[in-house]
């Protein structure tokens, strides 16, 4: 009996299509996250070695400041993607 409707629910259209569009939503959600990241930390990393070729003198107080920021936004796009596996799965 569990078999039957199991598959009942897996041909029907309605039920595939509330799974589909939470499964594109985590899709998605997840590649934003990564994409956002990856160029905040490119935007990091192009104005952090501005500001090291302006003052040569501040370069390790800059670098440290930039890697900290980078570790900051890598942290919550990691914690995006987790939440956007999280949501996939309840689907």
């Amino acid at each position: 009996m569990t078999i039957l409707a199991l598959l009942q629910q897996a041909v029907d259209p309605a039920v595939a299509a509330s799974r589909s569009g939470g499964l594109m939503g985590a899709g998605i959600g997840a590649g934003l996250a990564a994409i956002g990241s990856g160029i905040g930390i490119g935007l990091i990393g192009g104005r952090t070695s501005e500001a090291m070729a302006r003052q040569p003198e501040l370069a390790g107080t800059i670098q440290t400041a930039a890697l900290i920021l980078a570790a900051l936004i890598e942290g919550v796009a990691l914690f995006a993607v987790v939440i956007a596996f999280i949501i996939q799965l309840k689907f």
